[in-house]
């Protein structure tokens, strides 16, 4: 069996991050584990070994909630090196303003600050990690990220640009009569659009029918609707992906979710396509008519 493993170990100031940075590695397959005494990380580690199976890509958060962590940490490293992992360190960081912030918001004790406070235990923190800051191999300055935009650095810093997922869009038409759909990011209303359902011979189609298209795509609205959401999105979708979301629903209804909203949603198809998104394409009141 091969045993080697990629483990990144994450550690770093109190408040500066560390869960949500193990969030996103759990979340792109890591096998992660929280406050581990730093003596069980290579036994943790023979569990392979011995039939317990997990990924080979593992993150283990370690700070001075585990008071002891610092005094082995050169020889346990060395040892995992030794018996083969690849070994990285991610050092979360944020200023002193933006710690004491946190830890205001949250109303939450400092670890080290029992006695002196938020400010001092952040003093103390800062003394006793330094040397291991200089030994990261990234170091994550969190003072100014939101919650997506550490996700989105972690992971960049553990695939590459390159091989960041793609952002995964949902378009789905539906039908207002029906209810909006719960789990929507994203609404549009298209009953503005001239309605076919009122065309006998094509109120019994749907969207999806090239003559009920045509109807609907022929009309001014729908050129000047197809040009201006295509604009919007071309704006949007950068900016979801910056903020590291990874699942986007855009939901387009009208009346009865048969005619004009299904076939904006196919004339779309491509489009969002061509963006470079994963798309997933549902008419969800399609049949209901």
């Amino acid at each position: 069996m091969n045993s080697r493993k990629r483990v990144i170990i994450i550690t770093g100031l109190s408040g500066s991050g560390k869960s949500s940075a193990a969030r996103a590695l759990e979340d792109e397959g890591f096998f992660v584990v929280d406050n581990l005494p730093l003596a069980l990380l290579p036994k943790f580690l023979d569990l392979a070994e011995q039939g317990v199976r997990f990924t080979s890509e593992v993150a283990v958060v370690i700070d001075v909630r585990n008071r002891d962590f610092l005094a082995g940490f050169e020889t346990t490293l060395e040892a995992l090196r030794q018996a083969g992992h690849v070994l990285e360190i991610f050092f979360l960081d944020a200023s002193d303003e933006a710690l004491t912030r946190r830890y205001s918001e949250t109303r939450r004790r400092h670890p080290l600050g029992l006695q002196g406070g938020v400010a001092e235990g952040i003093r103390q923190e800062r003394q006793l990690l330094s040397g291991l800051r200089g030994q990261a191999t990234a170091i994550v300055d969190s003072s100014r990220l939101t919650p997506h935009q550490l996700r989105s650095k972690i992971v960049r810093l553990i695939r590459g640009d390159e091989n960041v997922l793609p952002l995964v869009v949902l378009l789905q038409s539906f039908g207002f009569r029906y209810g909006l759909p719960a789990e929507s990011d994203l609404v549009m209303d298209v009953r503005f659009l001239p309605n076919p359902h009122f065309i006998p011979e094509l109120q019994p189609l749907t969207g999806v029918d090239s003559s009920v298209s045509d109807y609907v795509l022929r009309q001014q609205e729908t050129h000047e609707f197809l040009s201006r959401f295509k604009d919007l999105f071309a704006f949007l979708l950068p900016q979801y992906q910056r903020e590291g979301k990874s699942y986007l629903t855009v939901s387009i209804g009208c009346t009865g979710g048969q005619h004009r909203s299904v076939a904006i949603v196919e004339a779309l198809r491509s489009w969002f396509s061509s963006t470079g998104v994963t798309l997933e394409l549902v008419h969800r009141d399609i049949a209901k008519g």
